[in-house]
């Protein structure tokens, strides 16, 4: 049965503009858009409902394309030491940093992760976030890995949301592979991911290229890996030093390099070429006070895609609105609102690998939008925090939080 929508203006963000649609319409059909356009040009059908939107602008849904909302814990002590003069190298030292939320991980229950991640996604869900997808990455061992993407998969089912796993294994290095780097990419790549995709439960692989984590000669070992088992790639990459990660993730036609703070010229270009999206990730950048800028004229330049995203994780980046995150993307990295809301929408989209099927709106893509009741599109980005009046509507159906 077919359902319209009418009484509103639509930012379709085709091409990645708000590319609008004055006093326009929505027509639904199960979990997909059947007709997108102008009222007037409304074609004459019968419809099971009508639901006016009551003069609302209407976005795609929101993407969070790059989170960590599955952990134990958190590290608020860690934040107030920080402030009060504590290195993180000594932080890590006494043992806190992500080996204090790795243990966390590891002593909870698979019920307990789910609990707390849900209260967490929620706070996103409430945003407007309709897509998102979350890491794995403070298990580092089969057990705790599989236990935390069970989680995300059961997020999947208990939210109204599209929900998106990622094997993050190569994240760190954990304690019973001190000093054994090499020896624990191996374990990943013979043992933990083929068995964790075995199981379903791995929709991409990740890894975390630095010079504190994973070289790009051990990245490229996992890589192969995932190739092997034809699944996508995304890449932490140019965080704190130039490693080249991001032209290594590009090489392997990666969905997406992430942070890139230090990549360099080559490393866009490569991206270029390749089509990897750069996800830019301001809460962190804020969070650590970052002074390295991502090279935003040079991504430009080259044509680059360019996503926003929350990095939620208890870290670095403890945000839980991303459109707070966009506010950031405006205010710290330039970019235009409607380059904002692009990067949260298409160009997110296609750092998950669903361009075809959400991040605008069009015949035939899944019928994920927020009707917001605002003036125009640039307000998602203009307003701090508090929680914007709008209508969620998810696979065709209006939710309530």
């Amino acid at each position: 049965m077919k359902k319209l929508w009418k009484n509103c203006h639509i930012a379709t963000m085709q091409n990645g503009q708000y590319s609008s649609i004055e006093h326009a319409a929505i027509v639904t059909s199960g979990q997909h858009i059947h007709w997108i356009g102008t009222f007037e040009d409304l074609p004459a059908d019968a419809y099971s409902e009508t639901i006016d939107l009551n003069g609302a602008w209407v976005t795609p849904g929101l993407i969070d394309c790059h989170t960590h909302s599955v952990f134990g814990g958190n590290r608020s002590v860690e934040f107030e030491k920080r402030l009060q003069g504590v290195s993180y190298a000594e932080i890590a030292a006494s043992g806190g940093g992500i080996a204090s939320t790795v243990r966390a991980t590891r002593e909870a229950s698979e019920q307990q992760l789910l609990a707390s991640a849900l209260k967490r996604v929620r706070c996103l869900l409430k945003d407007g976030v309709t897509t998102i997808e979350i890491k794995s990455g403070y298990g580092l061992d089969y057990a705790n890995e599989r236990k935390m993407l069970r989680v995300i998969r059961q997020i999947a089912e208990i939210l109204p949301m599209t929900v998106r796993s990622t094997c993050l294994a190569a994240h760190a290095l954990p304690p019973e592979y001190k000093d054994q780097s090499d020896a624990y990419i191996e374990h990943i790549c013979n043992d933990i991911l083929p068995k964790l995709h075995q199981e379903g439960l791995v929709d991409a692989v990740d890894a975390f290229c630095e010079y504190l984590a994973f070289s790009p000669a051990q990245v490229e070992r996992l890589f192969k890996t995932a190739q092997s088992l034809n699944l996508p790639i995304k890449l932490h990459a140019e965080q704190l030093s130039a490693l080249g990660g991001s032209s290594l993730a590009a090489r392997y036609q990666a969905l997406s390099a992430d942070h890139l703070e230090f990549m360099t010229e080559d490393d866009v270009k490569a991206m270029a070429a390749a089509g990897t999206v750069a996800v830019l990730l301001p809460g962190a950048f804020y969070f650590l006070r970052e002074t390295k800028y991502p090279p935003l004229d040079s991504l430009h330049q080259h044509g680059v895609r360019i996503a926003l995203s929350s990095d939620l994780n208890p870290g670095t980046s403890p945000a839980l609105s991303l459109r707070l995150m966009m506010n950031m993307g405006s205010t710290l990295f330039r970019l235009t609102p409607e380059q904002t809301l692009a990067g949260v929408t298409t160009h997110a989209a296609h750092a998950l690998g669903l361009q075809e099927t959400h991040g605008t709106l069009e015949t035939g893509k899944v019928a994920d939008f927020i009707a917001w009741d605002i003036e125009h599109p640039s307000e998602i980005v203009y307003w701090l925090g508090g929680d914007l009046p709008k209508r969620i509507i998810q696979h065709g159906n209006e939710i309530s939080i």
